[in-house]
């Protein structure tokens, strides 16, 4: 019976030392994606800080072209 008993006890040990390193790699993977989420995070800030202070210089650009394509459409003759 005493072989039986150490047998159980092996096993359960091995049992216990597999269910450390099954959370061991959890707890890794878990930090992995912490890390990865959190610089995310950072650079989606980031962008949308640059976003918002950076001036839009395609605003400035369509204005100096309305003004000459209005004379365009409109003949002498017709103003009154």
């Amino acid at each position: 019976m005493n072989k039986i008993e150490d047998l159980v006890a092996a096993s359960k040990l091995n049992e216990l030392i597999h269910k450390k390193d099954d959370e061991k790699a959890s707890k890794t993977i878990l930090w992995v994606l912490a890390i990865v989420g959190a610089v995310a995070a950072v650079a989606a800030i980031a962008y949308a800080v640059y976003c918002f202070f950076t001036p839009d210089y395609l605003e400035d650009f369509e204005d100096d072209f309305e003004d000459d394509f209005d004379d365009d459409f409109f003949n002498e003759e017709d103003e009154v």
